[in-house]
């Protein structure tokens, strides 16, 4: 079993960054896959970033790539995003999930409960 733990959203402003952090428990953390999803009203869920159990493949959606860093440290059993040049379009609730396999894969096993960001225009 492992539990998500998500931290680092809240307001800013367009053009702004923010730092999501996500910590895991369980000594299995370091083989798994991860990725942050994001959620907005009337909207589903998509796919974010997803990073590899070692750090060394990475994933990013389209309208993310160039704006959006995923990393992961697993001495500290957590995965970062790095949001930068923020758009109003980007307001969501922003998930971490951990998949049960090493490799960048779309599905996955356990979820943290959201953290709210919000870009003010």
């Amino acid at each position: 079993q492992v539990q998500l733990v998500e931290s680092g959203g809240g307001l800013v402003q367009a053009g702004g960054s923010l730092r999501l952090s996500c910590a895991a428990s369980g000594r299995t953390f370091s083989s798994y896959a991860m990725g942050w999803f994001r959620q907005a009203p009337g909207k589903e869920r998509e796919l974010v970033a997803a990073i590899s159990w070692s750090g060394g493949s990475t994933y990013y959606a389209g309208s993310m790539k160039g704006r959006f860093t995923i990393s992961r440290d697993n001495a500290k059993n957590t995965v970062y995003l790095q949001m930068n040049s923020l758009k109003p379009e980007d307001t969501a609730v922003y998930y971490c999930a951990a998949a049960q396999v090493p490799d960048i894969t779309m599905e996955y096993n356990y979820w943290g409960q959201g953290t709210q960001v919000t870009v003010s225009s």
